[in-house]
């Protein structure tokens, strides 16, 4: 692996992996901001509408584990720029998609794309920076996934406005791509063809196949992280799937007002991420132990984000919009650790391939938690319920870090050993 020994290179890269991450998000989070919208010119139900933003999971959710193995077999570059390329292209034919069936099968493909987005970002983050910049690499690129939340909340609203949704979704399809070109030309140099960017690498860690790598799941470690991430990602998908609707239908605010107070609780988180991936590495640096050091933080994070349980409840409108903030800083907290906390216990060999079990157990919970929600709030009329089995969700995580996450993980059928 040739590596990045001039810090200017480093940061180049990371501020690719955020800008990657910020489109990846605009085009993912477009739906939930144009749903409003498409409901009433397609006469669809909320019920319908949680399917919608529920399928783009059922790919990407299963997908995980194969496009991290690919990751670290193909490589980082070539693996992230095809992915780019299908969702871009999904995403733009989103709005000219005819009926239920159609669409659902554009939000699939996004999601086939999107598959590669995190292995290949945590995969670059191993392959290319220390252990020391790991939690603020990480945190930036976080951080990209909330600006781009943040953005299509803010600018999708003017955009629907004036373009209407079919040209909204083919400029937010096919602007990004223009990633593409600097990603693949970066990297030309430092991964040059596939595989053979192993080859230093071949008799410490031999090659292995992705039904070898399946077996991780028998390991406590892996459960823990899938479990975990899961409590994670189904809080933070309740809040891209519906937290523009929730505003408009349950606390009657305006579009303008959506617009913006859907923008504010993402740009808190994504302050609260920077935050918390540099205030991990101060203390990693300092000596403490960077596995309990990591663990703690993402307890705290969820623990905070169970503040979506009053949110859900109480009956002024802007004490709701500041308890959402303050679950998504929650969230803040600990999203750079859980991706950082599965780094410190992988060999760099098999860090796509846990990443992609980890986004794994996260989008099972992006499957049911568009889906859940609509279904609750479209039977009780109210999103109440369906913000309080979010908390409960989020219990269940914070035991699953807790508890299981302990032990160095292993690929038996490789002989390799991860150190902690």
């Amino acid at each position: 692996m040739v590596e990045l020994r001039e810090s200017g290179q480093r940061w180049w890269l990371m501020i690719l992996l955020i800008t990657g991450m910020i489109f990846a998000y605009a085009q993912r989070g477009a739906l939930s901001v144009a749903a409003p919208f498409m409901i009433k010119d397609l006469g669809l139900s909320t019920a319908s509408m949680g399917i919608l933003l529920s399928a783009f999971f059922w790919c990407y959710s299963f997908m995980q584990v194969p496009a991290g193995w690919l990751v670290d077999q193909a490589g980082v570059r070539r693996a992230y720029a095809w992915g780019f390329t299908i969702w871009s292209v999904a995403s733009a034919w989103t709005g000219f998609a005819r009926g239920m069936l159609e669409l659902i099968v554009v939000r699939v493909v996004l999601g086939l794309g999107q598959a590669t987005a995190f292995p290949a970002s945590s995969r670059a983050v191993s392959n290319w920076f220390q252990d020391r910049e790991r939690g603020r690499v990480t945190a930036g690129y976080l951080t990209g996934v909330r600006l781009g939340q943040a953005l299509i909340s803010a600018v999708g609203a003017f955009l629907l406005a004036s373009l209407g949704y079919k040209y909204f979704f083919l400029c937010i399809g096919l602007i990004p791509m223009i990633w593409i070109l600097p990603w693949t030309q970066f990297l030309r140099k430092w991964e040059p063809a596939g595989r053979r960017v192993h080859a230093g690498q071949a008799s410490a860690n031999p090659p292995f196949s992705l039904a070898s790598n399946l077996g991780l799941f028998k390991q406590l470690s892996v459960i823990g992280i899938f479990i975990g991430f899961f409590a994670y990602d189904y809080a933070w998908y309740l809040f891209v799937s519906w937290l523009p609707s929730y505003l408009i239908m349950e606390r009657k605010f305006s579009v303008a007002e959506m617009g913006l107070y859907s923008s504010i609780p993402y740009l808190a988180m994504s302050a609260t991420i920077l935050i918390s991936g540099f205030f991990s590495d101060a203390l990693v640096r300092r000596g403490y132990a960077e596995k309990r050091v990591r663990k703690l933080l993402i307890m705290i994070g969820l623990a905070v984000t169970c503040l979506i349980v009053p949110a859900g409840l109480v009956g002024e409108k802007m004490t709701a919009v500041w308890l959402l903030t303050i679950s998504l800083a929650g969230l803040g907290i600990a999203g750079p650790n859980t991706w950082t906390l599965t780094q410190s216990v992988c060999a760099r060999n098999i860090v796509g391939t846990v990443s992609g079990i980890q986004n794994f157990g996260g989008n099972v919970g992006g499957i049911l938690a568009p889906a859940l929600t609509g279904f609750i709030a479209s039977a009780t009329q109210s999103f109440a319920l369906a913000l309080s089995l979010a908390g409960a969700i989020l219990v269940l995580g914070i035991l699953a870090y807790g508890l299981l996450v302990s032990r160095q993980v292993e690929l038996a059928s490789a002989g390799v050993v991860a150190g902690c």
